[in-house]
């Protein structure tokens, strides 16, 4: 069936299957849509400005085709570079480039699954294309966008990181069938009763009707008569449940560690985030999407720019809205570069502004 193949737990891992565990869905939500978000702009190299004229930077920044904008063309192709989308066997995203003469016009994003890719004896690609009815097309390396994992086997293809985190996501999925089984057939206890003898019949009638009384979340924490001498216990939580806890915790660890997500980002409870929000940003952004940004930027230019062109333009992503510090940082960076408490200014007072 292809995708990530039988793990050791017992189940095979799909795209889909993966996709409802939270932490990949989690990870790989966080950075295809900082892909999608943050801009993406063609500069001129010369002097960074950007490039409005050139007929690619509409394409890149706001509409690749006529029913995506650039944050769900991108948002898309992210997905399936991670390994999220079609058979999840690698990590390729590819997107068909329609030109009117020289000028790109249009990206068109391709199933990943209906897709092989080759090297002819020349050392260029093809891209052999399934299409839904059937029929097989050729595409030439000219007319495809191809966007790769940057690890890969063979130089060609990405990784998946989908199917290379598939044994840690199989245990979490096993494990969480674990618990929905113990909520579903297990007998969970909420208290115990505890009699020195016999309970006469007398009793234990009225404490049946006392019981039936006190169920429900409005009649909590109320107190409860006792009779012939009777005691009240609650159970407490086995070293089996704490370790099926503990290993539920480990597992977002274990699932989010090939995407580079840090563990704040996941939601995890034990966690606090205090000031540090903002140097949790920039790590993000260093250490999980810049090697993404840098995929981009050189895909654009391999693919959809000539050589010429590339000489002269480049695809940037602007991140400097996550890299920023808090208000108070940037307050005293500006103060100082516009001269405050002695120092020499290097900013002019518009760049704050």
């Amino acid at each position: 069936s292809g995708g990530a193949g039988v793990t050791e737990a017992g189940i095979t891992i799909t795209p889909q299957q993966a996709m409802k565990n939270t932490t990949v869905l989690r990870c790989v939500s966080l950075i295809s849509f900082a892909i999608g978000m943050l801009p993406l702009h063609l500069h001129r190299k010369d002097d960074h400005s950007k490039a409005p004229d050139h007929p690619l930077y509409r394409v890149l920044h706001r509409r690749p085709n006529a029913w995506q904008t650039a944050y769900e063309f991108r948002s898309y192709m992210q997905q399936s570079a991670l390994g999220a989308l079609g058979d999840g066997r690698k990590g390729d995203a590819f997107a068909l480039i329609v030109r009117s003469g020289s000028r790109i016009m249009q990206l068109v994003p391709l199933d990943p699954s209906r897709i092989e890719v080759k090297q002819r004896d020349d050392w260029s690609l093809e891209y052999h294309l399934r299409q839904p009815d059937g029929a097989k097309r050729i595409l030439p390396q000219r007319d495809v966008f191809h966007l790769r994992n940057g690890m890969t086997e063979d130089g060609i293809t990405g990784m998946s990181l989908v199917k290379q985190a598939a044994e840690a996501i199989g245990l979490a999925v096993q494990t969480e069938k674990a618990a929905a089984r113990l909520f579903r057939n297990g007998a969970i206890v909420g208290g115990y009763l505890k009699h020195p003898g016999k309970l006469s019949p007398e009793a234990f009638d009225r404490l049946k009707a006392s019981m039936a009384e006190n169920e429900g979340a409005e009649n909590a924490h109320r107190w409860k008569i006792l009779e012939e001498g009777m005691d009240i216990g609650v159970p407490g939580n086995s070293g089996r449940e704490a370790q099926a806890i503990e290993q539920r915790k480990h597992q977002i660890e274990e699932i989010a560690r090939p995407f580079g997500v840090p563990r704040p980002l996941l939601g995890v409870d034990d966690t606090s985030w205090g000031s540090g929000i903002d140097v949790l940003g920039q790590f993000f952004v260093r250490y999980a999407l810049n090697p993404w940004f840098e995929a981009w930027q050189q895909a654009i230019e391999r693919s959809l720019l000539s050589d010429d062109e590339a000489d002269t333009y480049e695809a940037k992503f602007n991140a400097g809205a996550l890299l920023r510090g808090n208000m108070k940082d940037q307050a005293e960076f500006f103060a100082k570069g516009l001269g405050a408490g002695g120092h020499s200014p290097w900013l002019h007072p518009s760049e704050p502004r």
